[in-house]
């Protein structure tokens, strides 16, 4: 995906059998990301959304709530989403509001687990939600 991205305008990616759906909303700060992730090129599907959000923290004061709900990823996408977590968690770290959601299906221990992990290497609120206990 060679595009100009602007973080001015919404981000949106369909999902498709091995991807997971993205959205992410310039107006709100919020970014969603739900589904599977196994793509066979992790680093090119994760890099327009990773292009997006430094875009978007160096351009603009919006506060950010990232919701995450996957309930599988690879190796690959799973250092794609430190690498997004690890700029959120700079952008906590200089003073922005961040928060992230981890939403899981309470019958996916793997999912839980793996919220967990990213958790304990984070400053910023991190709340994992399991999906049956949303309002």
């Amino acid at each position: 995906m060679n595009v100009e991205l602007d973080p001015m305008q919404d981000l949106a990616i369909s999902p498709t059998g091995t991807t997971p759906a993205i959205h992410f909303s310039a107006r709100t700060g919020v970014l969603e990301i739900r589904g599977e992730s196994y793509p066979e090129n992790a680093f090119a599907f994760f890099e327009p959304p990773i292009t997006w959000l430094r875009r978007f923290m160096s351009e603009t004061d919006t506060a950010i709530r990232f919701d995450v709900e996957v309930a599988y990823m690879n190796t690959s996408s799973i250092r794609a989403m430190v690498d997004m977590l690890d700029l959120l968690e700079q952008a906590h770290l200089f003073g922005r509001d961040v928060a992230v959601r981890w939403l899981y299906d309470e019958e996916n221990e793997r999912a839980l687990d793996m919220g967990e992990e990213f958790k304990e290497d984070l400053t910023l609120p991190f709340e994992i939600v399991t999906l049956s206990s949303q309002e």
